[in-house]
């Protein structure tokens, strides 16, 4: 089995794994970062979103050989080291999670859009939140919410 480095929430780990096995088993398995959901195994769904490389992507469909080398950020480590991201405290504050299984990927998801576009505007956020499915039905207290960070009512 090749081993393969990672940079993971800023720790190096080293795994040993097939190249082709995706990095939300990686993550998940190897690893032990379960915040990272497996829902379709399909990319459909973005329950397994993650940051590669800075970007949201979505780790079942990502192969390890392809992962690694870029840093990689999941939920654990999306906020500082003491206290929450501003788009966790913001999906805290909008009541966002009903069952909350959808929620570690469209977080990830609102970070990245966020850091590329501080200020989006709703088509925005319903483009990429729309590519996220959500059973609760939770989207306009998403949208909610990021305008709340947006804003910077979320600190």
């Amino acid at each position: 089995m090749p081993t393969f480095k990672l940079t993971v929430n800023g720790r190096r780990r080293t795994v040993d794994a097939d190249p082709d096995t995706p990095l939300l088993w990686i993550l998940r398995d190897a690893l032990g970062l379960p915040g990272t959901k497996f829902g379709c195994g399909q990319g459909l769904c973005g329950a397994c979103t993650v940051h590669l490389g800075g970007k949201a992507v979505r780790s079942c469909q990502v192969p390890l050989k392809e992962a690694a080398g870029a840093p990689i950020v999941t939920i654990e480590g999306l906020a500082p080291a003491r206290g929450l991201h501003p788009v966790q405290r913001a999906w805290i504050e909008e009541d966002v999670a009903q069952c909350g299984y959808c929620q570690p990927g469209m977080i990830m998801s609102a970070a990245a859009l966020l850091g590329a576009h501080p200020h989006p505007t709703d088509a925005q956020i319903n483009d990429v939140m729309g590519e996220h499915i959500c059973r609760c039905g939770s989207y306009p207290r998403i949208r909610k919410a990021i305008h709340r960070v947006a804003e910077g009512g979320a600190k």
